[in-house]
C-alpha cells in the first residue's frame, strides 16, 4: 500500500463487470464441508474442499510463520528484492510449481497446473518494504510496515496448500509477486513484461492487511482505493515567493478530508469506510507546498492530491486551475493522465464475501463501502486489465491500539494468526474459481 504522492500516467479505465459464478461452493462456519464438497482427500470428484484446504494448512502453518519472521527480518526496497525473491523462487519450486524469475525486475510468476480442466485465475502478493521516508512516525531504515512479509507468506501458503491438493485441482493458479509496489512500479513493469499474456489469467485477486480484527475481513464491491494526481505550478514576479504562498494555502483548502493526527482519528477513519454513504463517499485529499530553486530563484508549487470517486479529477483540475488563473504569469502543468483508482468489481467481491461467511462465519466478514483516503495502490493497473478482487485482511490483535494494525506506521505489528487465515480463505477461493 502506497502512502507517498507520485503522479503516473495511465489511461482512463473502462471498469470491468463482475465474473461471479452462480452456485458456489457451500460451506459451514466451521469449514467443514456440505453437499457441494463432494469426496474425500482422494476423490476426483468436485472442486476442492475447504475441508482438506484447511487440514493442509493447519500443518503447513508453523513453517509460514517462520518464512514471514525472515522475510520480516531482511525487508528489501523497491527494485531491490533480490533475496526475497530468490526466497519465494525456492519455495515455489520445491512444491513443484513452474517459477519465472525476473519478471518487471524482481518479481516471481509460479504456475500451478491442476489435474483437471479449468480455469486459469491468478493471485498477487507485492514484496517490497517501506522506505524510511513512507513510514509515518518517521524512520531510519527500510521496514516492512505495510505487511508485504505477510502477502507474501499468505501467497506461498496459499501454493503450498493447493500443490498438495494437486490431485483434486481444476485448471491453473498463476501467483505472482511483485516487485515495486511502494514505488508504485512494479505492476507496471510486470505487465509490460507481458506477464498477462504470457500466463493468460482470467482474473486477478489480492489481499492487503487491515486494521480489522484478526480473522476478519473487508470485501471492497465498488471500492478501493484511490489512484492520484499532481500538478506544478509555476509561479513568477517579483513577490512571487510570497505569492506562491498564498496559491499553495488556496489549494490545499480543496480538501475535504484532514489527515489523521490521533488513534482516535484512525478508529473514527476505519468506521468511516465501513459506512455505507457516509463522510468517506466522496473525498477530496491535498497536499501543496512552495519550492525556490537556490540556483534559478524560480519558484513553484508542487500540488499532489487523491480524490474518490476518481471522476472528481476533472472538478479538481479544474478548481486549482481556477485558484492560480488570478496569479499573473502563472503556469500550471498536469501530468498527461492521473494514476488511476484500485476499483473491485462488485459482483465479484460480494461473491468473495459470501464464500468467506460461510468458511469463517457470518461475523467474518466486514465491507468497505468507502476508500481509505490516504493510501492507493499499483494493483489497480491489473484491475484496469482484468477483473478480480482485493480485500482487506485483518491483522489486529484484540486490545492492540490501531497503529500496530495500520499500514505504514512504525509500530505496526500484524497479528501472525492472520496468516493461516488468509491461507485458508485464498486456496479455497483461488481452487472454487479455477473449477469450471
Amino acid at each position: 500500500m502506497n502512502r507517498p504522492d507520485k503522479p503516473g500516467a495511465l489511461n482512463r479505465r473502462t471498469l470491468l463487470g463482475g465474473t461471479a459464478a452462480a452456485g458456489l461452493t457451500a460451506l459451514t462456519p466451521a469449514g467443514s464441508a456440505v453437499a457441494s464438497d463432494t469426496g474425500g482427500p482422494g476423490s476426483r470428484r468436485g472442486p476442492v474442499g475447504q475441508t482438506e484446504v484447511d487440514a493442509v494448512t493447519r500443518r503447513l502453518e508453523p513453517g509460514l510463520i517462520a518464512l514471514r519472521r525472515t522475510l520480516h527480518a531482511h525487508p528489501e526496497l523497491a527494485g531491490a528484492e533480490r533475496t526475497t525473491s530468490r526466497t519465494v523462487s525456492r519455495l515455489l519450486r520445491a512444491a513443484g510449481l513452474t517459477v519465472t524469475t525476473g519478471v518487471g525486475g524482481f518479481g516471481v510468476v509460479g504456475v500451478l497446473k491442476g489435474a483437471h480442466p479449468g480455469r486459469t485465475v491468478a493471485y498477487r502478493a507485492d514484496m517490497d518494504a517501506v522506505p524510511p521516508a513512507g513510514i509515518v512516525t518517521g524512520g531510519t531504515e527500510p521496514a516492512h510496515v505495510c505487511g508485504h512479509d505477510v502477502h507474501t507468506t499468505v501467497g506461498v501458503g496459499a501454493a503450498q496448500a493447493l500443490a498438495r491438493l494437486r490431485h483434486r485441482l481444476a485448471g491453473t493458479v498463476v501467483f505472482l509477486f511483485q516487485p515495486g509496489e511502494e514505488a508504485l512500479a512494479g505492476a507496471r513493469a510486470m505487465l509490460a513484461d507481458g506477464v498477462l499474456e504470457t500466463f493468460g489469467p482470467e482474473e486477478i485477486h489480492a489481499l492487503h492487511c487491515g486494521p480489522f480484527p484478526v480473522g476478519q475481513f473487508a470485501v471492497t464491491p465498488g471500492s478501493g482505493l484511490p489512484g492520484q494526481d499532481g500538478a506544478t505550478i509555476t509561479v513568477s514576479g517579483p513577490d512571487a515567493l510570497a505569492a506562491a504562498g498564498r496559491l499553495a494555502d488556496g489549494i490545499k483548502g480543496l480538501a475535504t478530508v484532514a489527515p489523521p493526527q490521533t488513534p482516535a482519528d484512525l478508529e473514527k477513519m476505519v468506521a468511516d469506510v465501513q459506512t455505507a454513504h457516509g463522510p468517506l463517499a466522496s473525498f477530496v485529499v491535498v497536499r501543496a507546498g512552495v519550492v525556490q530553486d537556490p540556483g534559478t530563484g524560480g519558484v513553484t508549487v508542487p500540488v499532489s492530491y487523491r480524490c474518490w470517486p476518481e471522476e472528481r479529477y476533472v472538478e479538481v483540475r479544474a478548481a486549482i486551475r481556477r485558484l492560480a488563473a488570478p496569479y499573473e504569469g502563472a503556469v500550471v502543468d498536469f501530468p498527461k493522465d492521473p494514476f488511476p483508482a484500485l476499483v473491485c468489481p462488485a459482483e465479484d467481491a460480494l461473491a468473495l464475501g459470501r464464500r468467506l461467511r460461510r468458511v469463517l462465519g457470518a461475523g467474518a466478514v466486514t465491507t468497505a463501502h468507502a476508500a481509505f483516503p490516504f493510501n492507493g495502490e499499483d494493483y489497480a493497473l491489473f484491475l484496469d486489465r482484468i477483473p478480480g478482487t482485493y480485500t482487506f485482511l485483518g491483522v489486529r490483535t484484540p486490545g492492540s491500539v490501531i497503529t500496530r494494525s495500520y499500514p505504514h506506521y512504525g509500530d505496526f505489528t500484524p497479528d501472525e494468526r492472520a496468516i493461516g487465515v488468509g491461507v485458508r480463505a485464498m486456496a479455497g477461493w483461488l481452487a472454487e474459481r479455477a473449477h469450471r
